[in-house]
């Protein structure tokens, strides 16, 4: 058995300090949160699991978890498939690639609000750019504020295209580190751009993929900015998800037990989330050293 040192336990000691101190001493402290009744300029009250209860049988959170369930989906996978279409795109070489790298990267480089915002204001009914030119095409007034599902289409298009670069650069550096040498015997033995890319790039580009869907998983799962800057979570309450239910009941209700709770229910689903592409890494690691 390996023995640890003890000079590289000290040396990694500040950052355990650190990380113990910034994630996991408040993580104890919203638990504990979640099992008081508390509001502001009250004294805790322990309530046991009753947060717990009151979440899990309010509709409220079964519809903003259902909201969360189809748009990080949507969100993920859609992302991700643009995302291998450009590596692959970027890998096969394109015209003018610093110009044109500095442009994916671009949206990624604006504050998440400050992009909410001029989307918001190109969507605009009857005077955002966007919604007219839709509306010159002939589809009818993009009247988005007052349809759920096209208000949630609208906080999708939104998320991905802020994030996309993000996906891009893991999977387009998954793609760069294949060995040349598999693509120039695929040439000799007569395989196409597509049997390449079927059959080389997309298996071997895997744990990038894993890598990437665990965190764009984990980050879309607390979605808030796009849903709070455009709708709020109406009308109605139709369009909120997981994060601005846990906000409405925070600071609107003033119910920090149950938005505590809520947190920790979004915690344990995003570790269950990410667990399922951590064990099929763990297998693929495994496979690979036998």
């Amino acid at each position: 058995m390996r023995r640890l040192n003890p000079a590289a336990i000290l040396m990694l000691a500040p950052t355990h300090l650190l990380l113990f101190l910034v994630i996991a001493l408040p993580s104890i402290y919203v638990f504990w949160l979640s099992l008081n009744e508390s509001t502001y300029g009250s004294d805790l009250t322990f309530v046991g699991f009753n947060n717990y209860v009151t979440v899990l049988t309010s509709p409220y959170f079964w519809r903003a978890a259902l909201n969360t369930l189809i748009v990080v989906n949507a969100v993920v996978y859609i992302e991700l498939l643009i995302a291998i279409g450009m590596a692959a795109l970027f890998l096969g070489g394109v015209r003018y690639p610093k110009i044109m790298f500095a442009i994916v990267l671009m949206p990624y480089a604006i504050s998440e609000v400050v992009g909410v915002l001029v989307w918001k204001i190109m969507l605009n009914t009857g005077s955002g750019v966007l919604a007219r030119t839709i509306e010159a095409l002939g589809f009818g007034m993009f009247n988005w504020s007052v349809s759920p599902p096209l208000a949630l289409s609208v906080v999708t298009l939104i998320s991905i295209w802020h994030h996309l670069p993000f996906t891009f650069l893991l999977i387009y550096a998954g793609m760069l580190a294949i060995p040349k040498s598999l693509y120039e015997a695929s040439r000799i033995d007569g395989a196409s751009r597509w049997q390449e890319f079927w059959r080389i790039t997309l298996p071997l580009t895997v744990p990038a993929i894993l890598i990437s869907l665990i965190f764009r998983f984990v980050f879309a799962f607390r979605l808030f900015s796009e849903v709070w800057l455009l709708t709020a979570g109406g009308p109605a309450r139709l369009t909120e998800v997981l994060a601005v239910y846990l906000y409405q009941s925070g600071f609107k209700y003033g119910e920090f037990g149950t938005a505590s709770a809520t947190g920790w229910l979004m915690v344990l689903g995003s570790l269950g989330v990410a667990s399922v592409y951590l064990w099929a890494m763990h297998r693929r690691m495994v496979s690979g050293n036998d």
